[in-house]
């Protein structure tokens, strides 16, 4: 692609739970260059997972000096952020972490969250009692290991520590933190209450500020090590389903991203502060508004799982990969899968029900059925519980969902796409930028920089959001795919009270894993 010799670029950062992105954009969203690292995860006990936080700041410099080799560095104007989420390290005076950061995905804390889970947390915090949520493992913590949260000078975010690994600074956006469930989100401030209850004070956190704000300048060492002008800007972003949706172009009401990624993220706009146990509400991207995001722990996990434990048939190696030559296979398969239907919940239930008991099922099964029924049915579980959850959000809300903006794996998939718009009824537009997330983080870093003379957050997504294509409903699938749905409603109801008795009988652990 050719560009001016006057362009200029913006960094989007996106530090994930395995691997840092760091991705070049031009003034129009064009990706220019791309770094990548990946970094583990442990799991030193039955549903733990932790991080080397240092990790997170040695995938980030190296992305980025790989991105930046490639372009002309002069040319970079701003550099923004984002970041998996309610992930968290305890670190003392020097910055150096007390013990390893615990993820998002970590389920340590069912007693805690048993406990502690109340209605007036989820109306102050916006995020109903559930295994996210930083403020359950630091009562874990404070429980467990008192000694790590008082010696804490620091408690950070993704974002936050990456910030001032960038800059010195201890800043950190509020549509970054407000994850970690510690801020009022009707005021986007810390709130006194829950810091009191998990035992912080407001001194051991960083300084909040609203996305698309300068947290601070680039050093004069990271910017030397890194090859990029010295004190470029860098930007507060959000997190990292909120920038997917900024990326994408959902900027108003009636639009809803999806993020078909390991699990699927789909996240609306609001103007207003609303709470419920129909999503979870973040702060927006743009600052003063609200993302309100529904979850399903196992979106294309679903899929990673199937091909671990079944793959695709022997004798069909014609150059395709497992999941292109089992697409074919279920394409076949009419909607319905011949009578098999899948509950995705192999990761625990979130939005609406909020069960770490609950669990997958595949029901209906026969004789007839083989591999290819199953793939389809799972493919229509996750498109069910899409529908469940968005019309969730659209009763609460009195807004109906128009259509969806589809990122990620799965929005790849020419028939899970379709299957989606069939299912819900919505049109399914996926996005042109593979790197969605990182764009949204670079959309902030332009209009904070006032990048192609625009400075308006919503005005610049617009120039840099791009769409690929869209997928229609079919209204003959559709209406058959209405009668499936109406069955699909019934199916948890009918296994939520069986699901806690099979996980103890059995001497499965409960809570997500």
């Amino acid at each position: 692609m050719e560009h001016s010799s006057g362009s200029r670029y913006v960094i989007g950062i996106d530090s994930s739970t395995t691997a840092t992105k760091a991705v070049v954009f031009d003034e129009a969203g064009h990706a220019v260059s791309e770094g990548r690292r990946t970094f583990p995860l442990q799991r030193p006990h039955p549903g733990w997972h932790e991080q080397n936080a240092r990790h997170w700041w040695d995938s980030t410099r190296d992305a980025l000096r790989e991105a930046v080799s490639q372009i002309d560095a002069t040319r970079i104007a701003a550099i923004g952020l984002t970041h998996q989420r309610e992930s968290f390290v305890c670190l003392d005076r020097l910055g150096n972490d007390l013990r390893p950061a615990i993820l998002w995905l970590d389920g340590r804390a069912g007693k805690q969250i048993a406990e502690h889970g109340s209605r007036s947390v989820h109306e102050v915090s916006g995020k109903p009692p559930d295994v996210t949520p930083a403020f359950y493992k630091l009562i874990w913590l404070r429980e467990n290991e008192p000694n790590t949260l008082r010696a804490s000078a620091r408690v950070v975010d993704v974002a936050g520590y990456l910030t001032h690994k960038l800059t010195g600074e201890w800043r950190t956006s509020w549509a970054s933190a407000d994850p970690l469930g510690l801020v009022d989100m009707a005021s986007f401030t810390w709130s006194p209450k829950l810091l009191d209850t998990v035992g912080l004070s407001e001194d051991q956190l960083p300084e909040l500020v609203a996305p698309g704000t300068v947290l601070g300048t680039l050093s004069r060492d990271v910017a030397e090590e890194l090859g990029l002008p010295a004190d470029l800007p860098v930007v507060a972003g959000a997190g990292d389903g909120q920038c997917a949706g900024l990326g994408a172009g959902v900027t108003r009401p009636g639009l809803m991203y999806a993020n078909m990624g390991t699990a699927l993220a789909a996240g609306t706009w609001s103007e207003n502060y609303r709470w419920s146990r129909a999503y979870r509400t973040l702060g927006g991207p743009v600052p003063g508004t609200y993302t309100l995001e529904t979850l399903l722990s196992a979106g294309s996990y679903l899929i990673s799982w199937f091909m671990d434990k079944f793959g695709a048939p022997p004798g069909t190696d014609l150059g395709l990969s497992g999941e292109e030559v089992m697409e074919a296979a279920a394409a076949k398969i009419p909607p319905g899968a011949d009578g098999l239907m899948a509950l995705p919940y192999l990761n625990a239930a979130q939005t609406p029900y909020w069960d770490p008991n609950a669990r997958g099922a595949i029901i209906g099964w026969s004789g007839f059925h083989g591999r290819q029924h199953l793939y389809r049915a799972l493919l229509e579980g996750v498109a069910f519980e899409l529908r469940l959850t968005t019309d969730g959000v659209a009763e609460d809300t009195g807004v109906p969902v128009e259509r969806y903006l589809a990122m990620g794996g799965g929005s790849r998939s020419r028939l899970w796409t379709q299957i989606v718009a069939d299912v819900t009824g919505r049109p399914v537009t996926v996005c042109a930028e593979t790197e969605t997330t990182a764009l949204g983080a670079a959309v902030l870093a332009a209009a904070a920089v006032g990048l192609g003379g625009v400075d308006d957050i919503k005005e610049t997504a617009a120039r840099m959001a791009r769409a690929k294509a869209t997928v229609d409903p079919d209204p003959v699938v559709r209406s058959r795919y209405e009668d499936l749905y109406q069955v699909y409603r019934r199916v948890y109801p009918a296994l939520k009270d069986i699901f806690p008795p099979l996980l103890a009988a059995s001497g499965a652990a409960g809570g997500k894993a």
